[in-house]
């Protein structure tokens, strides 16, 4: 391995994080009375537009320390949009040739965006399918499998070195309510679930984390048999949480809550988020915040004070043609109204619905 040219590739790619400030903590607006004070990290600002710039920087980072990657290596990487377009970014910084294996049904603007950075779209009719394609071509190019999907919660340090839960931390400091009671993330990968719960723990911090998951993924699922191989085998709607199979990196054990959030729920809440505090995001980031009223609704009840946190993954102008598009809800069968009324009810009352 050529060690010089790995010295420079490291290099870059931490300039990279040192131009970047770190992501803005939003407040999201609730009645003062409830003593109750919810944020949202907002990771859109990165450079590639999404939280998953973070995983993208440390799984090219991991790659290079271990002599998996060289001048010459082409990256391969099986994904449903947003971290192949990080990858893509990071990949076109060190003269790296780059392959999404993306399922056929990926928005086009992410299929546009990884293009944009230089990548490469491989196309499968099946989403289980992006595996195993994916290790096919590296194997047959020579190239490095980035393989998200396993290294994810071990290719960032959760001891701290500025990852996302010692930047949310840092940020609470001045707050009210510094420590939280409540992080809220969804799962893709697992491991921005893997990093916060073993960073609280780590820090001996009361914080609980929940995890919020969309319909037709197998997270819930296994999280409440115990089961880690619990299939569903359905593409989740939501892009970039929820996955047909337990990933690798979902470690269950540093999670205190699940919660199963419905898709026309996900699609309200970034509708909501967006008429209250100008916020454009994503699909995921709804279902982060509709997890987020719930447990509010529950501090409230039980008479409890505190902070809840969550994400801001990506920006909503990826998702203009579906999650915004009323023809597509209506095609996909989403009852948004009935679901955007059980928001607008809590934001008034601070309660929720029973299950």
């Amino acid at each position: 391995m050529n060690r010089a040219w790995v010295r420079e590739a490291v290099r870059l790619i931490e300039a990279d994080a040192n131009r970047s400030a770190d992501t803005h903590l939003h407040v999201f607006p609730l009645p003062p009375s409830w003593g109750i004070d919810l944020y949202l990290k907002d990771e859109s600002v990165h450079p590639t537009g999404s939280l998953k710039h973070r995983l993208a920087r440390s799984l090219l980072l991991y790659g290079l320390v271990n002599g998996q990657i060289g001048p010459d290596t082409p990256l391969i990487e099986a994904s449903s949009g947003s971290t192949a377009v990080s990858e893509a970014y990071f990949a076109r910084m060190l003269g790296l040739e780059f392959v999404a294996v993306v399922p056929r049904k990926t928005s086009p603007e992410k299929v546009q965006l990884i293009e944009f950075y230089g990548g490469r779209c491989h196309f499968v009719d099946r989403p289980p399918e992006v595996y195993s394609e994916a290790e096919r071509l590296a194997a047959e190019c020579g190239g490095h499998y980035l393989d998200q999907f396993t290294y994810a919660e071990r290719a960032t340090d959760w001891r701290g070195n500025n990852n996302i839960a010692e930047s949310v931390f840092a940020q609470m400091r001045l707050e009210r309510h510094p420590v939280p009671t409540w992080i809220v993330v969804g799962a893709g990968t697992g491991g921005t679930s893997a990093t916060f719960g073993r960073y609280v723990r780590y820090r001996r911090h009361t914080t609980k984390i929940c995890v919020v998951d969309p319909e037709n993924s197998s997270f819930y699922g296994a999280w409440q048999t115990g089961a880690l191989d619990y299939t569903t085998g359905m593409p989740s709607r939501i892009e970039g949480i929820g996955r047909p199979r337990v990933e690798p990196s979902f470690v269950p054990q540093v999670i205190d809550e699940m919660i199963q959030v419905p898709d026309a729920g996900s699609v309200a809440a970034i509708r909501l988020l967006r008429e209250r505090t100008g916020h454009w995001a994503g699909g995921s980031t709804g279902t982060n915040l509709y997890g987020a009223f719930q447990l509010i609704a529950r501090m409230l009840a039980a008479g409890q004070s505190g902070s809840v946190v969550t994400l801001l993954c990506d920006g909503g102008e990826r998702y203009a043609h579906t999650y915004y598009n009323d023809e597509w809800v209506a095609e996909q069968g989403l009852d948004v109204e009935s679901e955007r009324a059980v928001m607008e009810e809590f934001l008034v009352t601070g309660r929720w619905p029973a299950a």
